[in-house]
């Protein structure tokens, strides 16, 4: 991109630049002896072209096209504004229903389903290992009937709906399928993502039901039934959110995301699809976390690399299935419920980078989200602060205003190269499969988020509100409580639809899906018809875990 020979000038100029700056250490002090990333990459005090004599135009490109460092659409923003999708859900059916009609009238753009702990991990309300969790976390779904009341007043044809579920995620996926039915929606009319990323519950969530390879004929069953039915769905969000809530760094959250991802690919192919069938509907989450010129290089780079493994490694044609197109969430874990209202700023931050990042929707977390789940008013803020970066600051104008930045470049070239040489050992490893099972990525998520904390506790890396410019205690006000009656409620909901259904439809429809999960047919027309018959999630997910066993964590050490 640049002259040799200017170049070759620029880096006497600069070196004979930095020479004199420190010999005048005394006239410009620095706060600090070395500078880094979050990641631990070093950062320099200048930047000029000479940090990215190596980087063609090729590598940078135009918005829309392959690579897409620059963006997975032409126009990006001029276009139409990301989705704006608030994640949202607590205690009842009815009770999330109503926030979600809130949020949609205040503008939101999407729906974004949260779930509670029972369902993520596939137990009815009435399950001893529910007891105290029903509603907590999330919205409680025990069957097609919460669903109904979950969705209800909203027509599945006129929204996207995003769903953060893992291990059920099938069954979920047939619950919603099932209820675009009754309200006359055909699967081909619906839009929006299910999660459906089990590799990063095994990595760092702990949401897990059954082992690995089942699990992944689910996933894969899935992809083969939206690829035939369900063209506009988004059938994983191949997640790095919760490997960075954990504590990893950027590098480790693209390599380990983007890796999952190649073990999702590889998964399907063996089993016979077309790349170019399933790939062009696969997605990502990522996390927006502090250190923001490092989170919109990290965007970048984990764009660029994903289209050269669609590419290179998997042969894709489709330029579709070159796209890595994601969902971004500000970083939960960095909000303090010390002087909760700064939280403010680090999400508008955040959610700034993500936009400057090119993501294709966003959640803006709330600033009381460190003491309860949040409260109306918080989650309204949280989307004004969406309404603020797209609508009047300016950075919508044009596309990837930061590229080209020797600063940026620079970052985004040093992460997708720390990327790449992670997938590269995660592949001696055997794959992505291999190293979570013997414990590579955990142990390297542990480190990292070591590190991160030993550094808060020294104050080498400062907090504010936590070890630095720290305040008297406030009490906390206009906090969000789930009525405890919740599970109560549900349970005696259970009963009544456990009674009032028709029991030979119900057991016929988990005899058939026993028999499917014992093949290897696609499972999902069998989900359809267990959950239309009413039966429950519980239920369900008892029958797989007879067929398919339950998974059990080892420890590291």
């Amino acid at each position: 991109m640049f002259d040799y020979n200017v170049v070759k000038t620029l880096k006497i100029q600069k070196t004979e630049w930095d020479k004199m700056v420190r010999s005048r250490s005394d006239r410009f002090p620095q706060r600090k002896t070395e500078f880094k990333t979050d990641s631990n990459l070093p950062v320099e005090a200048l930047y000029t072209p000479a940090e990215i004599s190596g980087l063609s135009f090729d590598e940078l490109g135009f918005p829309g096209e392959y690579p897409f460092t620059r963006g997975v659409q032409p126009t990006m923003y001029r276009g139409r504004l990301w989705t704006m999708r608030q994640y949202a859900g607590f205690g009842t059916a009815e009770e999330t229903n109503e926030r979600f009609k809130y949020l949609l009238e205040q503008g939101q753009t999407g729906l974004s389903v949260a779930f509670d702990l029972p369902t993520q991990i596939g137990y009815d309300s009435d399950h001893p290992l529910a007891r105290g969790e029903v509603g907590k976390v999330g919205v409680v779904i025990d069957s097609l009937m919460d669903m109904e009341l979950l969705f209800a007043g909203i027509p599945l044809d006129k929204v996207s709906t995003s769903m953060t579920i893992n291990s059920p995620a099938a069954v979920i996926l047939a619950m919603y399928i099932a209820l675009a039915e009754k309200q006359g929606v055909a699967p081909e009319k619906l839009n929006g993502t299910i999660q459906n990323d089990i590799l990063k519950e095994y990595v760092a969530r702990g949401t897990y039901i059954f082992p690995p390879q089942p699990s992944m004929r689910l996933i894969t069953d899935i992809f083969a039934y939206c690829a035939e039915k369900m063209p506009n769905w988004n059938t994983i969000s191949i997640s790095g959110y919760h490997i960075r809530e954990a504590g990893s760094t950027a590098v480790q959250e693209i390599a380990f995301t983007l890796a999952d991802g190649i073990a999702y690919v590889d998964a399907a192919v063996k089993v016979g699809l077309d790349v170019d069938e399933f790939a062009p509907r696969l997605s990502f989450f990522f996390n927006a976390h502090l250190n923001f010129f490092e989170e919109v290089a990290k965007f970048r780079a984990a764009r660029r690399l994903w289209a050269k493994i669609m590419k290179e490694r998997f042969g894709a044609k489709d330029p579709k299935s070159w796209m890595l197109r994601f969902h971004t969430q500000t970083a939960g874990s960095s909000l303090t419920a010390q002087q909760p209202d700064v939280n403010i700023m680090r999400v508008a931050f955040q959610a700034l980078s993500a936009v400057l990042g090119g993501t294709q929707s966003l959640h803006t977390n709330s600033r009381d989200e460190a003491l309860a789940l949040p409260s109306q008013s918080s989650v309204l803020l949280a989307l004004r602060t969406q309404q603020v970066i797209g609508y009047e600051i300016g950075v919508t104008d044009t596309v990837d205003p930061l590229g080209g930045s020797y600063y940026l470049e620079a970052l985004t070239d040093s992460i997708e190269m720390g990327a790449a040489d992670y997938i590269a050992k995660i592949d001696e490893l055997g794959g992505a499969v291999a190293a979570i099972e013997n414990g590579f990525m955990q142990r390297e998520i542990q480190q990292s988020a070591y590190t991160y904390q030993r550094q808060i506790e020294s104050a080498e890396r400062i907090v504010i509100g936590v070890n630095k410019f720290l305040l008297d205690a406030e009490m906390p006000r206009d906090l969000l409580k789930v009525n405890p009656a919740v599970a109560d409620s549900q349970v005696e909901k259970l009963k009544i639809l456990q009674n009032s259904r028709d029991q030979r439809q119900v057991a016929d429809a988990l005899r058939s899906l026993r028999t499917v999960a014992q093949t290897s047919q696609n499972i999902m027309p069998a989900l359809i018809g267990a959950v239309k018959a009413y039966a429950t999630l519980g239920e369900i997910c008892d029958i797989l875990r007879e067929v398919f066993g339950e998974y059990r964590q080892q420890v590291l050490l």
